[in-house]
């Protein structure tokens, strides 16, 4: 079937003169989730996972997208004339030798110069070493005849009682982790950096409360880039104290180009476009690259403060208490007979976290998967009615975002007969999670260097999973939070108290069933020897964990005793908040592992 979409993009190349044009997932703001109007991949393809780069030839296409999504992908390119390509599986080519294999000598690679980094760009140039990169403006204005506007709303103040610490100190700390003579501009086009230096939230991204926004900060004063009419007058005040100076958003890049040209430009080359970088080149400005993995700004964050942390310590009571009446209600329907169906259950968990006064929206798209769906890491249930079945496992993955913080929770359940074989696999995952939580280790430890502890009991079996063990975890922000990480490659960030991570192995069975156990974990020191400083994880989640699938043999008394303790822990602490049914399944759910 002739894909119509396709056609006109490449009319837009042949009047370019250009043989391939490559149409990357993000916006210029080079976060996770977009808005509508920047979601040009997947008006293109019809695929809509959140990771994924399609190039586009005269006659060929193909798009490349990590483990989460292959099923998925699978699917929605069908019939599309894509071909799909599987990162990291064993014979995918890359996309750059993709393309090279299709272009002669000089032919041009088109790319929308907003959309690439600086880092992305010098990377495709090493790469097309024989052919010409074409920075392009934004073709889809044209193209797309029906594209959503862009779109911004109210931006909210956050009180320092929950930030834990004002704009102008963290201006101060930034400063002088940067350690540059002055004058300078450090530039900041990631919204999560900026909303957390400036203490600011919104609701302009999908699943991430942030205003689009940029800035600029120089020793003295941070320039914030908004939409001008989203701030109320007395939040303008109250930022201006702190020394923020209100700018129109779409001023940014040509007031990083005006500056005075004396002041160097920093900026992380994975957080700047090349049209901006570019830009302010022309403008005579020399650069300077944040060496800081991540951006300084994100190393910062990363760390909690005393006042995060106690917040996340609420946040995820308050989630525990929506998880607790979720379930509750789902397993009274269940046992009931009446059919239950996906999408209603994800209806369930928003409807129960809408009770606390300070809940913000979900921190991602929900994850409600029954039998074979669960084997497709990044399902979320759509409109169609997907009856749960009773039988094997139902998996859930969900998070909220709390003005205090934000939550990330994955439960596995039976919902009827599972076999031996789901039963292992259930206690290995919980195995594997367990062995991450109460691991120790000294100060300078990687992520990298723990991930086998929480993938080794899978491994023993001749199982894996691809997504990595853990991430970091914002500050009622993105839930997907850099720069830590414990994953099988290397992140030389290593893994320092404050931060906040998840702990997440799983299982997929292609076709048959997935099972993932998640909790939040709060790294902090645990002592000091001869031997150096030693660092612990405190387990943050207050949700119960299903004890039925377990097969106790294949667990040591220590895990059986960190599992028991914990199921105690969380009904010690969520008991309080909840009616008398919900106690009592609480009670149910939690009793010992004998």
């Amino acid at each position: 079937m002739e894909n119509l979409k396709l056609n006109s993009i490449r009319e837009y190349m042949k009047e370019m003169a250009i043989s391939a044009f490559i149409v990357p997932s993000n916006d210029p703001h080079f976060g996770e989730y977009i808005q509508n109007h920047f979601n040009t991949r997947a008006w293109l393809s019809g695929f809509t996972g959140s990771a994924g780069t399609l190039a586009i030839t005269l006659k060929e296409a193909a798009l490349w997208t990590d483990s989460r999504y292959f099923l998925q992908a699978e699917m929605q390119l069908y019939g599309s004339g894509i071909e799909l390509k599987k990162l990291k599986a064993p014979g995918t080519e890359s996309l750059e030798h993709w393309i090279m294999e299709r272009l002669e000598s000089n032919q041009s690679v088109g790319i929308d110069s907003s959309l690439f980094s600086l880092s992305e760009y010098n990377s495709l140039k090493l790469s097309f070493n024989n052919l010409n990169i074409q920075l392009c403006n934004d073709p889809f204005y044209s193209i797309w005849k029906d594209r959503p506007e862009l779109f911004f709303n109210q931006i909210e103040l956050l009180a320092e009682e929950f930030s834990g610490e004002s704009t102008s100190s963290k201006h101060r700390k930034l400063i002088s982790m940067l350690g540059v003579v002055p004058p300078f501009l450090y530039l900041v086009s990631n919204c999560d950096d900026v909303a957390w230096l400036c203490n600011i939230r919104g609701t302009d991204i999908p699943y991430n409360p942030l205003p689009l926004s940029y800035a600029a900060i120089s020793c003295e004063k941070i320039f914030l880039f908004i939409n001008i009419n989203s701030l109320k007058f007395q939040d303008k005040k109250v930022l201006e104290s702190e020394g923020v100076v209100i700018m129109p958003y779409d001023s940014f890049t040509s007031f990083i180009s005006e500056y005075p040209e004396k002041a160097l430009r920093i900026a992380y080359p994975e957080k700047i476009s090349i049209r901006n970088y570019n830009n302010a080149v022309k403008g005579g400005a020399r650069f300077q690259l944040d060496q800081y993995r991540g951006g300084a700004i994100s190393m910062l964050k990363a760390v909690k403060n005393p006042i995060e942390q106690e917040g996340f310590r609420k946040a995820m009571i308050y989630d525990g208490i929506a998880w607790i009446k979720t379930l509750t209600e789902l397993e009274k329907r269940l046992q009931s007979g009446v059919n239950v169906y996906e999408k209603e259950v994800a209806d369930l968990f928003y409807q129960n976290r809408s009770l606390n006064p300070n809940y913000k929206g979900e921190s991602f798209s929900p994850i409600v998967a029954t039998g074979a769906n669960a084997a497709l890491p990044h399902y979320s249930p759509s409109e169609e009615d997907v009856l749960i079945e009773r039988k094997g496992f139902l998996l859930m993955d969900t998070g909220g975002h709390y003005l205090c913080g934000t939550t990330d929770t994955t439960r596995t359940i039976c919902t009827g007969v599972i076999t031996e074989e789901q039963k292992r696999d259930y206690t290995l995952i919980l195995k594997g999670m367990i062995s991450l939580s109460i691991a120790r280790f000294i100060k300078g430890t990687r992520g990298s260097q723990l991930d086998i502890l929480a993938r080794g009991p899978i491994s023993s079996v001749g199982k894996i999973y691809m997504h990595g063990t853990s991430h970091g975890i914002g500050h009622y922000l993105c839930v997907h939070e850099g720069p830590q990480s414990i994953r099988m490659e290397e992140n030389p960030v290593t893994i320092e108290p404050g931060m906040v991570l998840s702990n997440e192995p799983a299982i997929y069975q292609e076709g048959k069933y997935g099972i993932r156990i998640e909790n939040v974990l709060l790294c902090k020191q645990w002592k000091e020897t001869n031997w150096g400083v030693f660092y612990e994880f405190e387990t943050l989640t207050c949700v119960p964990i299903d004890t039925k699938p377990i097969i106790k043999e294949l667990l040591c008394q220590s895990e059986i005793d960190w599992l028991n303790n914990y199921n105690r822990m969380v009904k010690d602490k969520l008991s309080n908040y909840l009616n008398r049914e919900e106690q009592i399944w609480l009670s149910e759910s939690c009793k010992k592992l004998d």
